[in-house]
């Protein structure tokens, strides 16, 4: 077990001296060093707590039923590890109480190494199970090695009340593509911590799918360790009556010349609906040729939602190539609509048919093309199965 000292180094930005970032938040493996959250807290303000079902206060006492499996070409190693392996906790510290507990609380650990100049011709496949309701708490690790190339499809289903820590390591020149979905049973509660570390001229992509749970929590966090890394990160989200979708990203460029990409699209119908996406960039003191922009697009499909969409970014030099953000949302574009309508197609299909476009130039871009259609399909049911009646424009 790593000790509380043992993490990523302080940034430039973050040590004691103006200018310091309100964004960067340095953690700990300590569970105390995080008081409870009491739901005032600028990280925890749009989470209902209450829904959190006790991850939040180490309450729970881990009686949940996970099972992980996992299918990966021969070249991949596939080990199932005890909590003192030297190899967890090295790339990050938890930057929140749930992290912090669920790095306290896992029993076992599972690590997937891609060999160094090796390139996968098929997908490494992770299925995380609630097999029974209750809580529980897990750890991955994902290596990429030197030059090695590799995607990675992390799937979460059935019942459970879970929390974990995704460590994502990429070695200089690897290039890592991640789907990470969210496709739980609708009683299901998970808050899950996603850590990557880009390595010199290293590539991440990484596709946040959440389509199901009662309330899911992600948090994607990004730094590099050379210069010339590369980080998109996708996401979406459709987030269903009384569902609470919510989807934290953080971008530290911590090292010059690296580069970024957020965009995240979600789609929300129903009473009491709730997305949310927080996006936050740092781009640090002393750094040259940083190149970042994040976007959020919002779509509510009936009146009874609500998203909240911040972007934030903070800059700490004058060396920067680019940096930007944006969120929107709205309704429906009623000019799409009635074009589709006035070519005979009924008011109900011209719907689906404009929200699968708006969601199918994020999905076309997954390089699996079973795991497109069946995102598609998934979405396509949702739409069925709500089937809101449109109310307009705002």
């Amino acid at each position: 077990m790593a000790s509380p000292n043992v993490g990523v180094p302080e940034h430039s930005h973050g040590g004691g001296e103006l200018p310091v970032s309100k964004l960067d938040v340095h953690g700990s493996f300590e569970v105390d060093d995080f008081p409870v959250p009491a739901g005032r807290e600028e990280e925890w303000r749009f989470t209902p707590l209450r829904r959190l079902r006790g991850l939040h206060d180490g309450r729970n006492i881990a009686d949940g039923v996970i099972t992980v499996e996992v299918e990966a070409p021969e070249q991949v190693a596939v080990e199932t590890v005890q909590r003192d392996d030297s190899r967890l906790g090295t790339s990050f510290l938890p930057t929140d109480r749930v992290s912090a507990l669920a790095y306290a609380s896992f029993p076992t650990a599972t690590v997937v190494t891609v060999p160094k100049d090796t390139e996968l011709g098929d997908p490494v496949f992770v299925t995380i199970t609630g097999a029974e309701q209750g809580d529980a708490y897990g750890h991955l690790l994902v290596k990429a090695e030197r030059h090695s190339s590799a995607t990675v499809v992390v799937e979460y289903a059935g019942s459970a009340v879970y929390a974990d820590n995704i460590e994502f390591v990429l070695d200089d020149g690897a290039r890592l593509d991640v789907i990470s979905l969210q496709d739980w049973e609708r009683d299901a509660v998970h808050v899950s911590h996603h850590y990557t570390k880009v390595g010199r001229d290293a590539r991440f992509k990484s596709f946040v799918i959440t389509l199901g749970g009662d309330l899911v929590r992600m948090s994607p966090k990004v730094g590099y360790t050379g210069t010339g890394g590369n980080a998109e990160l996708h996401g979406l989200y459709f987030t269903g009556p009384g569902q609470h979708h919510e989807h934290r990203s953080l971008i530290d460029h911590n090292v010059s010349r690296t580069r970024s990409r957020v965009e995240y699209k979600g789609a929300l119908t129903g009473e009491d609906a709730h997305g949310v996406w927080i996006g936050d960039v740092i781009i640090g003191e002393g750094t040259e040729g940083t190149d970042s922009y994040e976007h959020n697009r919002n779509l509510a499909l009936t009146d009874g939602t609500r998203v909240d969409s911040v972007p934030n970014l903070e800059i700490f030099t004058g060396e920067v190539e680019g940096a930007g953000h944006a969120a929107a949302s709205g309704r429906l574009d009623e000019i799409h609509l009635f074009y589709l309508q006035s070519r005979g197609i009924p008011e109900d299909e011209a719907r689906r048919l404009v929200i699968r476009g708006y969601f199918a130039e994020l999905i076309d871009r997954i390089a699996i093309p079973e795991l497109r259609d069946r995102i598609m399909d998934e979405v396509e049911e949702k739409l069925q199965e709500h089937s809101p009646s449109y109310a307009g424009t705002s």
